[in-house]
């Protein structure tokens, strides 16, 4: 079932499928950031510009959050000083250091890519080892 909503940004009106989204960036300004499914255009919402649809993002993740793992894979990650939600199960592929333990993944819809180092990121980087083994049931070497 889709999850319609409609937003307005830069005097433009947008109604988006949210279960196509694949990643939100809640940065530490308040600013939200997703990319629009088939095309990596970034939308950003201000909560001071923009506060009603602003609340309409922040109740989607709260929705795809409680659903837990019941619909997909999202998770919540901690990279560049920025909160990332991210579904999983949108990701494609995964790149391992054996060097150093670094594993870097690719957000869809987007020109992201996402490095999680096991030393300064110890449980991002746990959350998505437990991804890559639970699911492809492929294990890293480090």
């Amino acid at each position: 079932m889709a999850y319609w909503v409609k937003i307005y940004y830069e005097r433009n009106e947008y109604v988006i499928n949210f279960e196509r989204v694949t990643a939100f960036c809640h940065e530490r300004n308040g600013r939200i950031t997703f990319w629009l499914p088939n095309c990596a255009i970034p939308i950003v919402i201000n909560p001071q510009n923009n506060p009603e649809d602003y609340q309409k993002i922040l109740d989607y993740i709260e929705h795809v959050i409680e659903l837990g793992f019941e619909k997909s894979y999202w998770v919540k990650i901690l990279y560049e000083r920025n909160e990332y939600i991210i579904n999983f199960d949108s990701i494609s592929s995964f790149r391992h250091e054996p060097n150093n333990g670094r594993i870097t993944f690719w957000l869809p819809d987007s020109t992201v890519s996402i490095i999680i180092n096991p030393v300064s990121n110890p449980e991002s980087y746990q959350k998505v080892l437990e991804y890559i083994q639970n699911i492809t049931g492929y294990f890293f070497k480090s």
